[in-house]
């Protein structure tokens, strides 16, 4: 081989070698809705750095979250499956009799679990909020560090440092300057080995309550909450500043996103509804993706995505495939950051359960609310005019996004194809206390105790005694007591 053609060879070798796997942050935000931020049409607070986010990025219009509450949709973020699938579809309050027991079972594959098997650091900044037991936290999930407090503040206001508790009450006006120092600390040092890292940086706000930093009291046009929702834009500052510093900039994806809607229409707006509710304004939130090195062409994508696609993008990002054994119900969204399509029809539906609830049924514009009983719906369900429908509600999103005109009558075929899906996804992903054929298992403790959401159904079950769960939780732990039990990290 001539000696100019070798040279050749070995400067495609190198530069092929050069090559390496993205590192990846993915920013969980909680209770921020649709328009809480400037890019998404927000107006009386300022975020400049997550708007910059957006304009160098993709900015997505029509992403929806798994759940309008935070477990089950944390927990499709995580495992790339409804809810439903993944036995995760309640909210879980550690303080609850009928819950501190479950948590995300620990068979489940998480992105944790499988960056860690392409040789990624992972480390968890924030609210973990699936499960508080030792066998469900996240080091036991697939993180190799964890710093936040785990719970919300109402379920507990503990603060962890991987097992050391650092507060017995978190200082709350204290909790976005806390994560944002560590994150930046993840960063450098990842800077300097050259180790590529998964960062979950899933902060608790602006879900109550809350308290801005003092730099931040005041500063906004929207009270406390606003003044933390700036407080956060400038974590989200300071986090793209390390990257830049650190040389990591140019090949890590940061995704920014909510795990649902907010708690007040207003920050929901155009779309109808809020965090509970199966109205578009509980799971419809933003999403922005950021990949300087794929993304040649920043923009808009109006194309529907959602929840479950968050677990196959990172795969592919990486080069991995999907763990087999399981079904994942969503798919890689890397070509539409290069302008191509996604190979799923648009006409694929989009399920909205409420707990084991299945409330709606999406499929290309049209959204079908489907009838229920009151005992059906979870006890956090606020939408009080549906507790009871008696019959199909059906609305064009793409002419009545906000969901105000019911057109059942006038596409009764819509209606009765709709009707029918919901049968067929009820027998894989379950109704109210009924297990679906494809539904995987609970988290929990005690296998043999069934599945609540609320003690209210205890009553249509064989239920347990507290003396029988006590005794088998003192088995294994001989400190155990039900009554003075607190939350671990």
């Amino acid at each position: 081989m001539k000696p100019f053609l070798i040279l050749t060879v070995l400067l495609c070798l190198s530069a092929a070698g050069d090559e390496r796997p993205p590192s990846v942050i993915f920013m969980l935000t909680d209770d921020l809705g649709f328009s809480d931020v400037g890019c998404y049409g927000a107006e009386n607070v300022r975020t400049p750095h997550i708007d910059r986010l957006a304009a160098q990025g993709i900015r997505f219009t029509d992403f929806h979250t798994a759940a309008s509450i935070c477990s089950p949709s944390r927990a499709a973020f995580l495992t790339g499956a409804y809810p439903q699938r993944c036995g995760m579809y309640l909210g879980i309050n550690p303080n609850r009799k009928a819950h501190w027991f479950l948590g995300l079972h620990p068979d489940e594959i998480t992105l944790a679990e499988q960056f860690r098997r392409q040789g990624y650091a992972t480390h968890m900044v924030g609210k973990w909020h699936l499960g508080t037991e030792p066998e469900f936290l996240p080091r036991a999930q697939g993180f190799e560090h964890y710093y936040g407090m785990p719970c919300n503040f109402a379920h507990s206001p503990e603060f962890f440092d991987d097992e050391e508790r650092v507060f017995a009450e978190t200082p709350l006006d204290r909790l976005t300057q806390l994560y944002t120092t560590r994150v930046t600390k993840i960063i450098a040092e990842h800077g300097r080995s050259g180790e590529p890292f998964f960062l979950y940086y899933a902060h608790n706000y602006p879900h109550t309550p809350f308290q801005a930093g003092k730099a931040f009291q005041g500063t906004s046009q929207d009270g406390t909450r606003g003044d933390v929702m700036q407080e956060l834009d400038w974590s989200v500052g300071q986090m793209m500043t390390a990257l830049q510093e650190a040389g990591l900039a140019e090949n890590t994806i940061v995704v920014f996103t909510s795990d649902n809607g907010p708690t007040a229409n207003k920050y929901a707006r155009p779309y109808r509804g809020t965090k509970y509710v199966t109205f578009e304004g509980g799971h419809r939130v933003p999403f922005i993706v950021h990949w300087p090195a794929k993304i040649s062409s920043p923009g808009v994508c109006e194309t529907s995505v959602n929840a479950m696609d968050v677990f196959p993008t990172f795969s592919a990002a990486m080069g991995a495939a999907l763990p087999t054994g399981r079904i994942y119900d969503g798919e890689s969204l890397l070509p539409l950051l290069s302008g191509q399509s996604l190979k799923r029809s648009p006409g694929q539906p989009f399920l909205y359960y409420n707990c084991e609830n299945l409330q709606a049924i999406r499929q290309d514009q049209w959204k079908l609310h489907l009838p229920r009983e009151k005992k059906q719906t979870p006890f956090w369900d606020k939408n009080r005019r549906f507790a009871s429908l008696q019959q199909p509600v059906l609305y064009n999103l793409e002419t009545d996004p906000a969901e105000s005109t019911n057109v059942a009558a006038e596409h009764p075929n819509i209606v009765r194809q709709l009707m029918g899906l919901a049968t067929t996804t009820r027998k894989d992903l379950g109704e109210f206390m009924q297990r679906g054929a494809a539904q995987r298992p609970t988290g929990s403790l005690f296998p043999a105790v069934p599945v609540i959401s609320h003690e209210k159904d205890w009553g249509l079950i064989d239920a347990p005694t507290s003396n029988s769960i006590t005794a088998e939780r003192r088995q294994r732990h001989p400190d155990f007591d039900a009554k003075k039990r607190k939350s671990k990290p």
